[in-house]
C-alpha cells in the first residue's frame, strides 16, 4: 500500500475512530486501525468487538492494499508532524513508513487478515431521518440511563419506532427521560431497538446537525451511516420495561418556571447538600419556590424564585443530578414542572416533545 494524504484529514479520521479503541485491550490487532484503501479514500476503522467505527478520508493512492497499524501511537505521530502532507508506505511484512518534511517513522503493523470482520446488515429494516434530530433526542435522554449492569436493558437507550413516531427513552428506575418526534415509515418496520450506552456516547461525538442518518438494524446489530462515516454496534438483548406505566397521567399542580434561573439556583444550592442524602428541599409557597439544602455541622443554603403558585404549599425532595441534568440539556426558555403532592412523582416538561418523570426523596 502506497498513499499520500493530508495531515489535517488524517488525524480527523483518527480521532473520529479513537472513541472505541479501549486503552487495555486483551487482544493486540484490538488497539490497532484497519487502514485499507478504496478507490480516492482510505478507510479507517477500529473496534472492540461490541461497537466498531469506519470512515473515510480522501488520498492520493499510489498502490492499493490493507494493513493494521497501533491506533494510539499512529494518532500521536501524524499529530507532532510538522508538514502538511504525508506519505504513508507499507511492505509484505505490514512495516509501515511514514514521511513527512524531514520526518521518518517506521511503525510495524499487524495483518488485515488478524482484524475481526465488520457485521454484514442484510435487513431490509432502514431508516433515514436528520442527523440534528436523532443527535437532539439523545442529548435530551441518555444521561438517565442506568450504569447498574444488573438490569442490562436500562443501561442502554431505546429507539422505538411505532404509530409513525421515533420515541427515544432513557431510565435508571429512579428518572425517565423522553423525547418524540413524527416519522414516517411503514407499519412492518416497527420495532424496539436498546443501543448501548457507549455507542450513544459515539453518536453524540460524531453526529452532525446537517445531513441526513441512516439507521438499520438486525435482530441483534445496529448500523448508522453518516457523512463519511458508519458506525456498527450491538443492541441489548432483553425487553425494555413499560415506560408508559411510570408517566403519571395527570396533574394537580403546573408550575412554569425559568429554565437557566433554576437550573443556576439548583447547582449552587446543592453545594451544600448532604452527602449521605443528596437532597434538596423545594417549597413551593405563594408565589414563590425556596430551594434549600442543609448538612449538619456544615452549613446550609436557600434561594428564593419567584413563581405563580397560590395553592396551599408543598415540600418536595429531589437529588439535585437528577433536576440539573434535563435542564442543562434542553434549550427552552421555560420549562414545567408538575406535581400532585410529596411523595408522587414529578414531571419536567417544555415546549417541546419531551418529558422527564423523577421521583421524589423522602424528607427527614
Amino acid at each position: 500500500m502506497k498513499l499520500k494524504a493530508a495531515k489535517e484529514q488524517l488525524l480527523k479520521g483518527l480521532q473520529i475512530i479513537q472513541g472505541v479503541i479501549g486503552p487495555h485491550s486483551t487482544l493486540p490487532i484490538l488497539s490497532n486501525v484497519l487502514v485499507e484503501t478504496n478507490e480516492e479514500k482510505v478507510w479507517l476503522t477500529a473496534t472492540d468487538l461490541e461497537v466498531s467505527v469506519r470512515c473515510a478520508i480522501p488520498a492520493e493512492i499510489a498502490q492499493a492494499g490493507a494493513t493494521t497499524l497501533p491506533a494510539k501511537k499512529l494518532f500521536s505521530i501524524i499529530r507532532e508532524l510538522s508538514g502538511a502532507d504525508l506519505s504513508l508506505e507499507t511492505d509484505e511484512k505490514n512495516a509501515a513508513t511514514l514521511i513527512s518534511g524531514s520526518s521518518f517513522f517506521k511503525l510495524i503493523g499487524l495483518p488485515r487478515e488478524d482484524f475481526p470482520p465488520l457485521p454484514e446488515l442484510t435487513s431490509s429494516f432502514a431508516h433515514t431521518l436528520s442527523q440534528g434530530m436523532l443527535k437532539e433526542m439523545l442529548s435530551k435522554t441518555s444521561y438517565a440511563a442506568s450504569a447498574d449492569e444488573s438490569r442490562m436493558a436500562l443501561t442502554g437507550v431505546l429507539l422505538s419506532f411505532r404509530n409513525e413516531k421515533l420515541t427515544v427513552v432513557a431510565t435508571d428506575g429512579r428518572r425517565l427521560a423522553l423525547v418524540e418526534n413524527d416519522l414516517e415509515f411503514p407499519k412492518d418496520a416497527e420495532t424496539d431497538l436498546i443501543v448501548p450506552i457507549k455507542t450513544v456516547n459515539e453518536l453524540l461525538r460524531n453526529l452532525s446537525d446537517e445531513g441526513t442518518v441512516k439507521i438499520r438494524a438486525t435482530a441483534n446489530q445496529i448500523a448508522f451511516e453518516f457523512g463519511e462515516m458508519v458506525l456498527f454496534s450491538k443492541l441489548l438483548a432483553g425487553t425494555y420495561p413499560n415506560f408508559h406505566q411510570v408517566i403519571p397521567s395527570q396533574a394537580e399542580h403546573r408550575i412554569a418556571i425559568e429554565r437557566e434561573t433554576l437550573l443556576a439556583a439548583v447547582k449552587r444550592v446543592s453545594l451544600m447538600a448532604n452527602e449521605s442524602t443528596g437532597l434538596v428541599k423545594l417549597t413551593f409557597a405563594k408565589n414563590k419556590l425556596v430551594i434549600s439544602a442543609q448538612t449538619p455541622d456544615l452549613g446550609e443554603a436557600i434561594e428564593t424564585l419567584p413563581i405563580k403558585f397560590s395553592s396551599a404549599a408543598i415540600n418536595v425532595g429531589f437529588n439535585p443530578v437528577f433536576i440539573v441534568d434535563p435542564l442543562r440539556n434542553l434549550t427552552s426558555d421555560e420549562v414545567f414542572l408538575e406535581l400532585n403532592d410529596e411523595l408522587s412523582p414529578g414531571v419536567i416538561k417544555c415546549d417541546r416533545p419531551f418529558l422527564y418523570v423523577l421521583m421524589p426523596m423522602r424528607i427527614a
